[in-house]
């Protein structure tokens, strides 16, 4: 084993390093996976990436898990680690943002549009209404926010089918289980099944901003890379390639 570990000359063998793991919401999925392929292809350094609802991976964090960085879907949530020391935090910063669009399935869809409350209640035929959790997950939060806003969360609360994250919304929709829902438009986008009616005026809602931090972990060399690579000009194109928002880039 020791001739092994030193090599066949006395030179030592470089051991495959721990993938760097992080924990994003469920929205990046598309975006994100194509990040890390490119920077797993240019690098010797793997990722590992879980996805799932803002809120649920924040509570995992809050329980140990082993997580490296963590990408949320809004600030709340890394507001709520950061409180319990739980990132490190001159790390943080925001990452992108989004639009929240109301979709429909491409085999069938309606005319509804967000200014005419008739449409809505006419597409959806006492149907369900596909959302994320709207007391937890952000996409479920913003989606609430807005149809209070536009004075339609009274009607359409009844028929609500919550998921436990965004993209599981889309999924009802895109299957054709549900003739309207709410997702991102990144998500959106990323599912042929499913056609944008209509997109939220931005104002209706808090904005939507993914923050980024490195948790509170031993924060080696290959996570610390992987972090910046985030914010890099490939990076960035290729999330801005997906649709997402750049903060501070015009029509943020």
């Amino acid at each position: 084993m020791l001739a092994l570990a030193l090599g066949l000359f006395g030179a030592p063998v470089s051991l495959a390093a721990e993938p760097v793991v992080v924990f994003a919401a469920a929205s990046l999925k598309t975006a994100l996976d194509e990040v890390a392929k490119t920077y797993a292809n240019n690098t010797s350094i793997g990722v590992t990436i879980s996805y799932a609802g803002s809120s649920a991976l924040a509570r995992q964090v809050e329980n140990g898990a082993p997580a490296d960085i963590f990408i949320s879907a809004n600030s709340a949530w890394m507001d709520a680690l950061g409180e319990q020391g739980l990132i490190v935090p001159e790390s943080r910063r925001d990452l992108l943002g989004n639009r929240l669009v109301l979709i429909a399935p491409t085999a069938n869809a309606s005319n509804a549009q967000l200014a005419d409350p008739d449409s809505i209640a006419g597409a959806l035929r006492g149907e369900r209404f596909a959302m994320a959790l709207f007391n937890a997950v952000p996409a479920g939060i913003y989606a609430r926010e807005a149809l209070e806003a536009l004075g339609l969360w009274n009607m359409v609360q009844p028929h609500i089918a919550q998921t436990s994250n965004v993209r599981a919304a889309l999924r009802l929709v895109s299957l054709g289980e549900a003739p309207l829902g709410i997702v991102y438009a990144t998500d959106a986008r990323a599912d042929t099944g499913v056609t944008v009616l209509d997109q939220f005026p931005p104002e209706l809602h808090a904005p939507i901003l993914y923050p980024v931090a490195l948790l509170s972990r031993e924060v080696n060399h290959d996570t610390r890379e992987f972090y910046e690579y985030l914010n890099s000009p490939e990076a960035t194109d290729i999330f801005r390639a997906h649709g997402f928002l750049i903060p501070g880039e015009s029509g943020e």
